[in-house]
């Protein structure tokens, strides 16, 4: 009798394990989706980019300066990996973005152009998924990083090396707004 109780015993503590096994790969795998959701709309606004790039260059010659920066903060948000280093890079395009649309309200011309207004409609649609993807993100890292620190997951976790997800977080308060865009 006591050699069944033990054998019991042993059978939910492995049942146990591979539950909260199982349990963490599939909240670890719902975070790596998330990310890349988010990746996928980044793409997405990294590829709209040189359309609007293109878009105010002939209008705006003598920004020569601005129109660079906005590409150089593309191309370094396209070549960073990783959710910190991805959320300054995306931070400083931001910025860079903002710049490029205060200094268009000085062209008229611009302003009317049926491309850039297409191009603002796609970039400000852009940014509310990107919004809601990184929102999402954080859900998921937070109900991840809740399961690895709970008891008793917490130790099925730190025996099989499970670390915790970084939240997408924007430091700056400036920055945590969307870009207004305004022809």
């Amino acid at each position: 009798m006591g050699l069944w109780i033990a054998l019991g015993i042993v059978v939910l503590v492995i049942l146990f394990v591979i539950g909260s096994y199982n349990g963490l790969v599939r909240l670890k795998n719902q975070v790596k989706n998330a990310w890349a959701q988010i990746e996928v709309q980044l793409k997405r606004r990294h590829d709209l980019i040189p359309n609007l790039v293109e878009t105010c260059k002939g209008y705006m010659k003598h920004e020569r300066e601005v129109l660079e920066s906005v590409t150089k903060a593309r191309q370094q948000a396209v070549d960073v990996s990783g959710v910190a280093d991805q959320a300054a890079a995306e931070n400083m395009l931001t910025q860079t973005l903002r710049t490029l649309f205060a200094v268009a309200e000085n062209y008229p011309d611009l302003k009317a152009n049926q491309n850039m207004l297409a191009l603002q409609e796609e970039l400000s649609s852009t940014e509310n998924k990107i919004s809601f993807s990184r929102q999402h993100y954080n859900d998921s890292a937070m109900r991840f990083n809740t399961k690895i620190e709970q008891f008793p997951s917490n130790i099925i976790a730190g025996m099989f090396h499970f670390e915790q997800a970084e939240f997408f977080e924007i430091e700056d308060q400036a920055e945590r707004e969307v870009p207004k865009v305004e022809f």
